[in-house]
Protein backbone atom coordinates (compact mmCIF):
# COMPACT_ATOMS: atom_id res chain seq x y z
CA UNK A 1 0.00 0.00 0.00
CA UNK A 2 2.91 2.35 -0.09
CA UNK A 3 2.70 3.16 -3.57
CA UNK A 4 0.04 5.45 -2.88
CA UNK A 5 -0.48 8.74 -1.82
CA UNK A 6 -3.51 9.74 0.88
CA UNK A 7 -2.70 7.02 3.67
CA UNK A 8 -6.07 5.93 4.74
CA UNK A 9 -4.64 5.49 8.57
CA UNK A 10 -2.91 4.02 6.52
CA UNK A 11 -0.21 2.89 4.75
CA UNK A 12 -0.33 4.86 2.40
CA UNK A 13 -2.40 7.86 1.53
CA UNK A 14 -3.79 6.55 -0.93
CA UNK A 15 -7.56 6.20 -2.08
CA UNK A 16 -7.59 1.82 -1.75
CA UNK A 17 -11.10 1.95 -2.78
CA UNK A 18 -11.35 -0.52 -6.14
CA UNK A 19 -13.99 -3.01 -6.01
CA UNK A 20 -13.02 -6.69 -5.62
CA UNK A 21 -14.70 -8.96 -8.35
CA UNK A 22 -17.02 -10.80 -6.27
CA UNK A 23 -18.72 -12.43 -9.23
CA UNK A 24 -17.90 -16.01 -8.23
CA UNK A 25 -19.30 -15.75 -5.03
CA UNK A 26 -22.13 -17.77 -3.93
CA UNK A 27 -25.16 -15.03 -3.04
CA UNK A 28 -27.12 -16.34 -0.30
CA UNK A 29 -29.94 -15.52 1.15
CA UNK A 30 -28.64 -13.52 4.29
CA UNK A 31 -28.57 -10.64 1.95
CA UNK A 32 -25.99 -7.98 -0.44
CA UNK A 33 -23.45 -6.59 0.49
CA UNK A 34 -24.50 -2.09 -0.13
CA UNK A 35 -22.31 -0.44 -2.08
CA UNK A 36 -22.86 3.39 -2.22
CA UNK A 37 -22.64 4.68 -5.64
CA UNK A 38 -19.72 7.15 -5.67
CA UNK A 39 -19.24 10.29 -8.34
CA UNK A 40 -16.12 9.84 -10.40
CA UNK A 41 -15.71 6.02 -11.42
CA UNK A 42 -17.79 6.39 -14.21
CA UNK A 43 -15.93 6.50 -17.57
CA UNK A 44 -17.52 9.06 -19.83
CA UNK A 45 -19.83 7.35 -22.51
CA UNK A 46 -19.56 10.79 -25.32
CA UNK A 47 -16.10 9.76 -25.89
CA UNK A 48 -14.30 12.72 -24.41
CA UNK A 49 -11.46 12.72 -22.63
CA UNK A 50 -9.95 15.89 -20.77
CA UNK A 51 -7.09 18.12 -21.85
CA UNK A 52 -4.97 21.18 -21.30
CA UNK A 53 -5.17 23.45 -24.51
CA UNK A 54 -1.89 25.72 -24.00
CA UNK A 55 -2.44 28.63 -26.80
CA UNK A 56 0.98 30.38 -27.74
CA UNK A 57 2.48 33.22 -25.76
CA UNK A 58 1.41 36.55 -27.56
CA UNK A 59 -2.33 34.47 -28.77
CA UNK A 60 -5.49 35.20 -27.79
CA UNK A 61 -7.08 32.56 -25.39
CA UNK A 62 -10.08 31.70 -26.84
CA UNK A 63 -12.50 29.81 -24.74
CA UNK A 64 -15.36 30.52 -27.16
CA UNK A 65 -12.96 28.51 -30.41
CA UNK A 66 -13.24 25.56 -28.27
CA UNK A 67 -16.45 25.70 -27.70
CA UNK A 68 -17.49 26.21 -31.69
CA UNK A 69 -15.61 22.93 -32.12
CA UNK A 70 -17.78 21.28 -29.56
CA UNK A 71 -15.50 20.73 -26.93
CA UNK A 72 -16.75 21.33 -23.38
CA UNK A 73 -14.74 23.91 -21.38
CA UNK A 74 -14.41 23.05 -17.58
CA UNK A 75 -12.01 25.70 -17.18
CA UNK A 76 -10.23 28.98 -18.29
CA UNK A 77 -6.74 30.69 -16.80
CA UNK A 78 -5.22 33.41 -16.33
CA UNK A 79 -1.63 32.37 -15.01
CA UNK A 80 -0.78 30.73 -18.03
CA UNK A 81 -2.31 30.72 -21.39
CA UNK A 82 -4.50 27.62 -21.48
CA UNK A 83 -7.43 26.25 -20.98
CA UNK A 84 -8.81 22.73 -19.32
CA UNK A 85 -11.14 20.85 -22.04
CA UNK A 86 -13.22 17.48 -22.89
CA UNK A 87 -12.55 16.57 -26.06
CA UNK A 88 -13.48 13.79 -28.77
CA UNK A 89 -10.31 12.53 -30.74
CA UNK A 90 -12.19 14.44 -33.86
CA UNK A 91 -12.65 18.11 -31.68
CA UNK A 92 -8.68 17.72 -30.55
CA UNK A 93 -7.34 17.02 -34.21
CA UNK A 94 -9.51 20.31 -35.69
CA UNK A 95 -8.49 22.09 -32.19
CA UNK A 96 -3.97 20.65 -32.77
CA UNK A 97 -4.95 22.37 -36.46
CA UNK A 98 -5.15 25.83 -35.07
CA UNK A 99 -2.18 27.95 -35.37
CA UNK A 100 -2.61 30.02 -31.98
CA UNK A 101 -2.64 26.35 -30.34
CA UNK A 102 1.26 25.30 -28.97
CA UNK A 103 0.17 22.53 -27.75
CA UNK A 104 -2.71 19.61 -26.08
CA UNK A 105 -1.30 18.35 -23.75
CA UNK A 106 -3.35 15.01 -21.03
CA UNK A 107 -4.77 16.20 -17.98
CA UNK A 108 -3.10 14.17 -15.92
CA UNK A 109 -4.71 12.20 -12.44
CA UNK A 110 -3.12 13.48 -9.14
CA UNK A 111 -3.38 11.51 -5.94
CA UNK A 112 -3.39 12.43 -2.54
CA UNK A 113 -0.13 11.03 -1.19
CA UNK A 114 -3.99 14.22 5.83
CA UNK A 115 -5.48 32.41 17.98
CA UNK A 116 -6.80 31.25 20.52
CA UNK A 117 -6.04 32.88 24.37
CA UNK A 118 -7.45 29.30 26.29
CA UNK A 119 -5.43 27.69 28.29
CA UNK A 120 -5.05 23.92 26.68
CA UNK A 121 -2.46 21.07 27.82
CA UNK A 122 1.13 20.20 26.63
CA UNK A 123 -0.45 16.62 26.38
CA UNK A 124 -2.15 18.46 22.91
CA UNK A 125 1.99 18.86 21.65
CA UNK A 126 1.97 15.71 19.68
CA UNK A 127 5.58 14.15 19.21
CA UNK A 128 5.83 15.65 15.29
CA UNK A 129 4.94 19.03 16.28
CA UNK A 130 7.87 18.86 19.00
CA UNK A 131 10.32 17.05 16.68
CA UNK A 132 9.61 21.02 14.52
CA UNK A 133 10.41 22.87 16.92
CA UNK A 134 7.28 24.73 17.42
CA UNK A 135 6.13 24.63 20.93
CA UNK A 136 9.34 26.07 21.43
CA UNK A 137 8.65 29.04 19.66
CA UNK A 138 5.00 29.68 20.60
CA UNK A 139 5.00 27.73 24.68
CA UNK A 140 8.48 28.51 25.58
CA UNK A 141 7.67 27.75 29.32
CA UNK A 142 5.80 24.67 28.79
CA UNK A 143 2.77 25.81 30.50
CA UNK A 144 -0.03 25.09 27.62
CA UNK A 145 -1.09 28.42 26.79
CA UNK A 146 0.72 30.43 23.51
CA UNK A 147 3.08 32.88 25.09
CA UNK A 148 1.98 36.51 24.60
CA UNK A 149 3.22 38.28 21.36
CA UNK A 150 4.97 34.87 19.98
CA UNK A 151 5.03 33.78 16.50
CA UNK A 152 1.54 31.34 15.94
CA UNK A 153 1.10 32.43 12.23
CA UNK A 154 -1.00 35.57 12.91
CA UNK A 155 -1.53 36.63 9.33
CA UNK A 156 -0.45 34.57 7.05
CA UNK A 157 -2.80 32.31 5.10
CA UNK A 158 -2.06 28.93 4.10
CA UNK A 159 -3.90 27.17 1.55
CA UNK A 160 -4.28 23.55 1.70
CA UNK A 161 -4.93 22.22 -1.63
CA UNK A 162 -5.86 18.85 -1.21
CA UNK A 163 -9.39 16.75 -0.43
CA UNK A 164 -10.85 19.35 1.29
CA UNK A 165 -11.85 19.56 5.38
CA UNK A 166 -14.79 18.05 7.72
CA UNK A 167 -15.65 21.88 8.83
CA UNK A 168 -17.71 19.98 11.27
CA UNK A 169 -14.20 19.16 13.27
CA UNK A 170 -13.93 21.46 16.10
CA UNK A 171 -10.10 22.36 15.66
CA UNK A 172 -10.59 23.84 12.29
CA UNK A 173 -13.60 25.65 12.81
CA UNK A 174 -11.77 29.07 14.17
CA UNK A 175 -8.72 29.28 11.29
CA UNK A 176 -11.00 28.42 8.39
CA UNK A 177 -11.70 31.46 6.62
CA UNK A 178 -12.33 30.35 3.23
CA UNK A 179 -12.97 27.86 0.63
CA UNK A 180 -13.86 26.55 -2.94
CA UNK A 181 -14.79 23.13 -4.19
CA UNK A 182 -13.09 21.88 -7.62
CA UNK A 183 -15.08 18.64 -7.61
CA UNK A 184 -18.42 19.94 -7.26
CA UNK A 185 -17.90 23.32 -8.24
CA UNK A 186 -19.27 25.23 -5.19
CA UNK A 187 -18.05 27.04 -2.07
CA UNK A 188 -18.22 24.68 0.37
CA UNK A 189 -14.70 22.36 0.56
CA UNK A 190 -16.39 19.99 2.12
CA UNK A 191 -14.65 16.46 2.06
CA UNK A 192 -18.39 14.91 0.86
CA UNK A 193 -19.97 14.30 -2.29
CA UNK A 194 -23.32 13.19 -2.70
CA UNK A 195 -23.94 11.97 1.21
CA UNK A 196 -20.60 10.40 0.90
CA UNK A 197 -17.80 10.92 3.17
CA UNK A 198 -14.22 10.80 2.69
CA UNK A 199 -12.07 9.40 5.57
CA UNK A 200 -10.44 12.76 5.66
CA UNK A 201 -7.01 13.00 4.21
CA UNK A 202 -7.54 16.76 4.14
CA UNK A 203 -8.42 17.40 7.41
CA UNK A 204 -5.66 15.91 8.52
CA UNK A 205 -3.32 17.88 6.74
CA UNK A 206 -5.11 20.88 7.92
CA UNK A 207 -4.55 19.87 11.38
CA UNK A 208 -1.34 19.49 11.32
CA UNK A 209 -1.08 22.88 10.24
CA UNK A 210 -3.36 24.77 12.58
CA UNK A 211 -5.44 22.41 14.96
CA UNK A 212 -6.36 24.79 18.16
CA UNK A 213 -5.38 24.77 21.72
CA UNK A 214 -8.43 23.23 23.90
CA UNK A 215 -10.94 22.39 20.82
CA UNK A 216 -11.15 18.46 21.14
CA UNK A 217 -13.44 16.44 19.48
CA UNK A 218 -13.92 12.90 20.59
CA UNK A 219 -10.11 12.03 21.27
CA UNK A 220 -8.22 8.49 21.66
CA UNK A 221 -7.63 7.32 25.05
CA UNK A 222 -4.25 8.12 24.73
CA UNK A 223 -4.77 11.96 24.00
CA UNK A 224 -5.42 14.89 25.92
CA UNK A 225 -9.13 15.47 26.24
CA UNK A 226 -8.09 18.69 24.48
CA UNK A 227 -6.89 17.17 21.40
CA UNK A 228 -3.82 18.08 19.86
CA UNK A 229 -2.08 21.72 18.36
CA UNK A 230 -1.05 21.90 15.40
CA UNK A 231 2.23 23.90 14.24
CA UNK A 232 0.87 27.14 13.53
CA UNK A 233 -2.26 27.89 15.51
CA UNK A 234 -2.74 31.38 14.02
CA UNK A 235 -2.68 30.86 10.71
CA UNK A 236 -5.90 31.52 8.31
CA UNK A 237 -6.90 28.36 6.57
CA UNK A 238 -8.09 28.91 2.81
CA UNK A 239 -9.00 25.46 1.68
CA UNK A 240 -9.26 24.35 -2.10
CA UNK A 241 -10.99 20.97 -2.90
CA UNK A 242 -9.40 18.95 -5.62
CA UNK A 243 -9.41 15.60 -4.37
CA UNK A 244 -12.60 13.52 -4.77
CA UNK A 245 -13.75 11.31 -2.28
CA UNK A 246 -11.59 8.66 -3.96
CA UNK A 247 -8.67 10.92 -2.97
CA UNK A 248 -7.36 11.51 -7.09
CA UNK A 249 -7.87 14.54 -8.85
CA UNK A 250 -7.16 16.30 -12.39
CA UNK A 251 -3.81 18.62 -12.59
CA UNK A 252 -6.38 20.69 -14.51
CA UNK A 253 -8.31 21.37 -11.18
CA UNK A 254 -4.84 22.07 -9.56
CA UNK A 255 -4.23 24.42 -11.68
CA UNK A 256 -7.29 26.20 -10.76
CA UNK A 257 -6.69 25.65 -7.04
CA UNK A 258 -3.30 27.55 -7.37
CA UNK A 259 -5.01 30.99 -9.08
CA UNK A 260 -8.16 30.72 -6.52
CA UNK A 261 -5.28 30.75 -3.60
CA UNK A 262 -3.32 33.46 -5.21
CA UNK A 263 -6.43 35.43 -5.83
CA UNK A 264 -7.39 35.13 -2.15
CA UNK A 265 -4.23 35.90 -0.81
CA UNK A 266 -1.95 32.67 -0.26
CA UNK A 267 1.14 32.73 1.38
CA UNK A 268 1.96 29.18 1.10
CA UNK A 269 0.17 26.36 -0.50
CA UNK A 270 0.25 22.79 0.69
CA UNK A 271 -0.15 20.05 -1.59
CA UNK A 272 -0.22 16.67 0.06
CA UNK A 273 -0.92 14.59 -3.35
CA UNK A 274 1.17 13.94 -6.60
CA UNK A 275 2.27 11.66 -9.41
CA UNK A 276 5.02 9.53 -10.54
CA UNK A 277 5.13 11.58 -14.11
CA UNK A 278 5.43 15.19 -15.09
CA UNK A 279 2.21 17.21 -15.25
CA UNK A 280 3.36 18.80 -18.48
CA UNK A 281 4.78 21.93 -19.56
CA UNK A 282 1.70 23.37 -18.63
CA UNK A 283 1.13 22.85 -14.72
CA UNK A 284 5.32 23.17 -14.54
CA UNK A 285 4.49 26.81 -15.86
CA UNK A 286 1.03 27.14 -13.74
CA UNK A 287 3.67 26.08 -10.75
CA UNK A 288 6.53 28.85 -11.88
CA UNK A 289 3.77 31.39 -11.82
CA UNK A 290 2.41 31.02 -8.60
CA UNK A 291 5.81 31.33 -7.08
CA UNK A 292 7.12 34.00 -9.21
CA UNK A 293 3.92 35.87 -7.83
CA UNK A 294 5.52 35.69 -4.51
CA UNK A 295 3.76 32.51 -3.50
CA UNK A 296 5.68 29.50 -1.49
CA UNK A 297 4.21 26.38 -3.02
CA UNK A 298 5.08 23.29 -1.04
CA UNK A 299 4.84 19.44 -2.18
CA UNK A 300 5.08 15.89 -0.24
CA UNK A 301 8.06 14.30 -2.23
CA UNK A 302 6.15 10.51 -2.78
CA UNK A 303 5.20 7.48 -1.13
CA UNK A 304 7.08 5.05 -3.75
CA UNK A 305 10.11 3.88 -2.64
CA UNK A 306 10.69 0.72 -0.85
CA UNK A 307 13.26 -2.12 0.30
CA UNK A 308 16.23 -1.77 -2.29
CA UNK A 309 14.66 0.88 -4.43
CA UNK A 310 14.55 4.37 -3.79
CA UNK A 311 12.06 6.54 -5.66
CA UNK A 312 12.48 9.64 -7.66
CA UNK A 313 10.66 12.83 -6.57
CA UNK A 314 7.15 12.78 -7.67
CA UNK A 315 5.29 15.56 -9.23
CA UNK A 316 5.01 18.42 -8.62
CA UNK A 317 7.34 18.19 -5.68
CA UNK A 318 10.01 17.92 -9.27
CA UNK A 319 9.18 21.29 -10.32
CA UNK A 320 12.13 23.46 -8.86
CA UNK A 321 9.10 26.35 -8.14
CA UNK A 322 8.18 23.85 -5.28
CA UNK A 323 9.75 22.74 -2.33
CA UNK A 324 9.72 19.57 -1.72
CA UNK A 325 9.23 17.79 1.75
CA UNK A 326 9.82 14.11 2.21
CA UNK A 327 9.29 11.74 5.70
CA UNK A 328 11.42 11.05 8.44
CA UNK A 329 10.51 8.94 11.63
CA UNK A 330 10.47 9.50 15.55
CA UNK A 331 14.21 8.54 15.47
CA UNK A 332 14.95 11.21 12.51
CA UNK A 333 15.20 8.65 10.23
CA UNK A 334 14.25 8.84 6.59
CA UNK A 335 10.84 6.61 5.95
CA UNK A 336 11.18 3.74 4.01
CA UNK A 337 8.28 4.99 1.21
CA UNK A 338 9.78 8.35 1.14
CA UNK A 339 10.68 9.86 -2.31
CA UNK A 340 14.36 11.12 -2.81
CA UNK A 341 16.44 12.84 -5.07
CA UNK A 342 19.14 15.58 -5.70
CA UNK A 343 15.62 18.14 -5.68
CA UNK A 344 14.71 17.17 -2.18
CA UNK A 345 14.49 20.58 0.27
CA UNK A 346 13.38 19.01 3.52
CA UNK A 347 12.13 16.59 5.61
CA UNK A 348 9.52 16.80 8.35
CA UNK A 349 7.56 14.07 10.04
CA UNK A 350 6.05 11.62 8.54
CA UNK A 351 5.60 8.01 10.58
CA UNK A 352 2.53 7.73 12.85
CA UNK A 353 1.55 11.30 12.95
CA UNK A 354 -1.62 12.19 14.78
CA UNK A 355 -3.64 14.84 13.67
CA UNK A 356 -7.62 15.54 13.12
CA UNK A 357 -10.14 13.33 11.00
CA UNK A 358 -13.29 13.09 9.54
CA UNK A 359 -15.75 12.89 12.78
CA UNK A 360 -16.01 9.44 13.41
CA UNK A 361 -14.71 8.14 10.40
CA UNK A 362 -11.85 6.54 12.53
CA UNK A 363 -12.25 3.59 15.28
CA UNK A 364 -10.59 2.61 17.95
CA UNK A 365 -11.51 -1.69 18.88
CA UNK A 366 -12.40 -4.37 21.87
CA UNK A 367 -12.86 -7.39 21.59
CA UNK A 368 -13.58 -9.14 24.78
CA UNK A 369 -14.71 -13.08 25.02
CA UNK A 370 -16.43 -13.64 28.36
CA UNK A 371 -14.16 -10.89 30.10
CA UNK A 372 -10.95 -11.80 28.87
CA UNK A 373 -9.99 -8.75 26.45
CA UNK A 374 -7.92 -9.33 23.42
CA UNK A 375 -5.44 -7.05 21.55
CA UNK A 376 -7.02 -6.01 18.40
CA UNK A 377 -7.00 -3.48 15.70
CA UNK A 378 -10.16 -1.82 13.84
CA UNK A 379 -9.90 -1.97 9.92
CA UNK A 380 -9.74 1.50 8.33
CA UNK A 381 -13.25 2.41 6.66
CA UNK A 382 -15.03 0.19 9.49
CA UNK A 383 -17.45 1.42 11.20
CA UNK A 384 -18.78 2.09 14.85
CA UNK A 385 -20.78 -0.62 16.19
CA UNK A 386 -21.12 -2.98 19.32
CA UNK A 387 -21.98 -6.39 18.49
CA UNK A 388 -21.62 -9.56 20.22
CA UNK A 389 -22.56 -13.16 18.91
CA UNK A 390 -21.33 -16.56 18.30
CA UNK A 391 -18.10 -17.38 16.85
CA UNK A 392 -17.54 -18.75 13.59
CA UNK A 393 -14.82 -20.35 12.11
CA UNK A 394 -15.19 -18.82 8.47
CA UNK A 395 -11.51 -19.79 7.01
CA UNK A 396 -10.55 -17.82 4.41
CA UNK A 397 -13.91 -16.39 4.01
CA UNK A 398 -14.88 -18.55 0.83
CA UNK A 399 -18.46 -18.60 -0.05
CA UNK A 400 -20.46 -21.11 1.89
CA UNK A 401 -16.91 -21.27 4.25
CA UNK A 402 -18.66 -20.01 7.58
CA UNK A 403 -19.33 -23.15 9.67
CA UNK A 404 -22.52 -22.98 11.14
CA UNK A 405 -23.47 -19.57 9.75
CA UNK A 406 -26.81 -18.45 10.42
CA UNK A 407 -28.54 -15.34 8.93
CA UNK A 408 -29.43 -14.54 12.74
CA UNK A 409 -26.07 -13.19 12.49
CA UNK A 410 -22.65 -14.28 14.24
CA UNK A 411 -19.21 -13.28 14.47
CA UNK A 412 -17.24 -14.13 11.92
CA UNK A 413 -13.39 -15.57 12.20
CA UNK A 414 -11.42 -15.08 8.89
CA UNK A 415 -7.82 -16.20 8.26
CA UNK A 416 -6.07 -13.38 5.92
CA UNK A 417 -2.44 -14.76 4.57
CA UNK A 418 -0.34 -13.58 2.31
CA UNK A 419 -1.88 -11.07 -0.17
CA UNK A 420 -5.43 -11.78 0.51
CA UNK A 421 -8.15 -9.11 0.41
CA UNK A 422 -9.54 -8.34 3.74
CA UNK A 423 -12.80 -6.69 1.52
CA UNK A 424 -13.25 -10.00 -0.75
CA UNK A 425 -13.74 -11.93 2.70
CA UNK A 426 -15.41 -9.69 3.91
CA UNK A 427 -18.36 -9.41 1.15
CA UNK A 428 -18.46 -12.98 1.06
CA UNK A 429 -19.19 -13.53 5.03
CA UNK A 430 -21.41 -10.38 5.38
CA UNK A 431 -23.70 -12.43 2.62
CA UNK A 432 -23.40 -15.32 4.39
CA UNK A 433 -25.26 -13.93 7.60
CA UNK A 434 -21.94 -12.24 9.66
CA UNK A 435 -22.62 -9.05 12.01
CA UNK A 436 -18.92 -8.23 12.80
CA UNK A 437 -15.92 -9.66 12.02
CA UNK A 438 -12.41 -10.93 13.36
CA UNK A 439 -9.49 -11.25 10.84
CA UNK A 440 -6.55 -13.60 11.74
CA UNK A 441 -3.10 -11.76 10.33
CA UNK A 442 0.42 -12.66 9.72
CA UNK A 443 1.74 -9.62 11.31
CA UNK A 444 3.05 -9.83 15.05
CA UNK A 445 1.16 -7.71 17.62
CA UNK A 446 4.16 -5.28 18.19
CA UNK A 447 4.61 -4.62 14.32
CA UNK A 448 3.47 -1.08 13.12
CA UNK A 449 0.45 -2.80 10.53
CA UNK A 450 -2.97 -1.57 9.32
CA UNK A 451 -5.44 -3.44 7.39
CA UNK A 452 -8.11 -1.69 5.74
CA UNK A 453 -11.54 -2.23 3.69
CA UNK A 454 -12.68 -0.52 0.42
CA UNK A 455 -14.28 2.48 0.75
CA UNK A 456 -15.29 4.99 1.39
CA UNK A 457 -19.55 4.04 0.21
CA UNK A 458 -19.69 0.34 1.41
CA UNK A 459 -21.69 -0.54 3.99
CA UNK A 460 -19.55 -2.78 6.37
CA UNK A 461 -19.89 -4.32 9.43
CA UNK A 462 -17.64 -3.93 12.78
CA UNK A 463 -14.44 -5.61 11.71
CA UNK A 464 -10.74 -5.59 13.78
CA UNK A 465 -8.23 -7.62 12.97
CA UNK A 466 -5.61 -9.70 15.07
CA UNK A 467 -2.45 -10.23 15.24
CA UNK A 468 -0.72 -14.03 15.39
CA UNK A 469 0.22 -13.63 18.87
CA UNK A 470 -3.54 -13.03 19.66
CA UNK A 471 -5.12 -15.44 17.20
CA UNK A 472 -4.60 -18.60 18.37
CA UNK A 473 -6.25 -17.83 21.76
CA UNK A 474 -9.09 -16.22 20.07
CA UNK A 475 -10.10 -19.00 17.76
CA UNK A 476 -10.32 -21.67 21.30
CA UNK A 477 -12.76 -19.72 21.99
CA UNK A 478 -15.33 -20.81 18.66
CA UNK A 479 -18.77 -21.27 19.48
CA UNK A 480 -18.69 -18.81 22.46
CA UNK A 481 -20.23 -15.51 22.49
CA UNK A 482 -17.93 -12.44 21.29
CA UNK A 483 -18.13 -9.13 21.49
CA UNK A 484 -16.62 -7.03 18.54
CA UNK A 485 -16.87 -3.02 19.44
CA UNK A 486 -15.68 -0.35 17.82
CA UNK A 487 -15.88 3.63 18.84
CA UNK A 488 -16.18 6.31 16.64
CA UNK A 489 -13.08 8.79 16.68
CA UNK A 490 -11.96 11.89 15.25
CA UNK A 491 -7.81 11.15 15.00
CA UNK A 492 -5.99 9.17 13.35
CA UNK A 493 -2.34 8.11 12.97
CA UNK A 494 -1.31 8.51 9.38
CA UNK A 495 1.99 7.80 7.60
CA UNK A 496 3.37 9.41 4.58
CA UNK A 497 4.92 11.92 2.35
CA UNK A 498 1.82 13.53 3.05
CA UNK A 499 1.90 14.53 6.97
CA UNK A 500 5.53 15.63 6.17
CA UNK A 501 4.99 18.97 3.61
CA UNK A 502 2.41 20.43 6.38
CA UNK A 503 4.68 20.37 8.65
CA UNK A 504 6.89 22.37 6.75
CA UNK A 505 3.86 24.58 5.57
CA UNK A 506 3.22 25.32 9.15
CA UNK A 507 6.91 26.28 10.33
CA UNK A 508 7.25 28.61 7.07
CA UNK A 509 3.60 30.51 8.48
CA UNK A 510 5.57 30.99 12.12
CA UNK A 511 8.53 32.27 10.09
CA UNK A 512 6.70 34.63 7.66
CA UNK A 513 4.38 35.81 10.29
CA UNK A 514 7.01 36.72 12.75
CA UNK A 515 8.07 38.82 9.87
CA UNK A 516 5.56 39.90 7.51
CA UNK A 517 7.51 41.82 4.77
CA UNK A 518 9.77 38.55 3.68
CA UNK A 519 9.96 37.20 0.27
CA UNK A 520 9.36 33.57 -0.10
CA UNK A 521 12.51 32.77 -1.41
CA UNK A 522 13.57 34.13 1.93
CA UNK A 523 11.28 32.03 3.98
CA UNK A 524 12.52 29.30 1.76
CA UNK A 525 16.14 29.97 2.34
CA UNK A 526 15.58 30.42 6.10
CA UNK A 527 14.37 27.08 6.39
CA UNK A 528 16.75 25.17 4.41
CA UNK A 529 19.96 27.31 5.61
CA UNK A 530 18.59 26.28 10.06
CA UNK A 531 17.37 22.78 9.49
CA UNK A 532 19.12 19.89 11.38
CA UNK A 533 21.36 17.89 9.20
CA UNK A 534 21.00 14.58 8.69
CA UNK A 535 22.50 11.83 7.14
CA UNK A 536 25.18 12.91 4.61
CA UNK A 537 27.48 16.25 5.68
CA UNK A 538 25.35 19.05 4.17
CA UNK A 539 22.93 18.87 1.40
CA UNK A 540 21.90 15.12 -0.08
CA UNK A 541 19.42 13.00 -2.00
CA UNK A 542 17.71 11.06 1.54
CA UNK A 543 17.09 14.25 3.74
CA UNK A 544 17.67 17.39 1.34
CA UNK A 545 19.01 20.02 3.58
CA UNK A 546 17.85 18.28 6.69
CA UNK A 547 14.94 18.39 9.51
CA UNK A 548 12.93 21.58 8.99
CA UNK A 549 13.17 23.74 12.93
CA UNK A 550 10.69 26.26 13.49
CA UNK A 551 12.93 27.50 16.76
CA UNK A 552 16.21 27.79 14.82
CA UNK A 553 14.90 29.18 11.30
CA UNK A 554 13.53 32.21 13.70
CA UNK A 555 16.74 32.52 15.44
CA UNK A 556 17.95 32.72 12.29
CA UNK A 557 15.76 35.18 11.24
CA UNK A 558 16.92 37.38 14.17
CA UNK A 559 20.62 37.76 12.39
CA UNK A 560 19.18 39.15 8.87
CA UNK A 561 18.93 43.04 9.40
Amino acid sequence: MRRGWALLGLLALAACSGVDDVSGLDRNTCGDVKEGALPGRTEAADGRESFLVRYRSGSRVSAAAVRRLGGEVTAQYHSVPAVAARLTPEERARLAADPDVERIEPDVQVRALRVPTAVGSVGEYTDAVRLVQAPRVWDANEDGVLDTGAPVGAGIRVCVIDSGIDRRHPELALPYVGGHDFVDKDEDPSDETDGVRGIGHGTHVAGIIAAQLSSGGTTLASMSRGGMVGVAPGVELLIARVLNVHETASISAVISALEWCTQNGAHIASLSLGASMDLGNTAREAFQRASDNGMLVIAASGNDSGDGYEAPLSYPAAYPSVLAVGAVDKDEEVASFSNRGPGLSLVAPGVKVLSSVTLQSATVSELDVEGVRFDSRSLFFSPAGDYTGQLVDCGQGEAQGCKGATCDGFVAYVRLTGNSRASTAAKSVMRQGAKAIIFGTDASDSEEWQKMLDGPGIEWVPSLAVGRESRASVLKNLGKPVRVNLRGVDYAEFPGTSMAAPHVSGVAALVWGSRPGLKASEVRTLLERSAKDLGDSGHDPRYGYGLVQAKAALDALQQMP
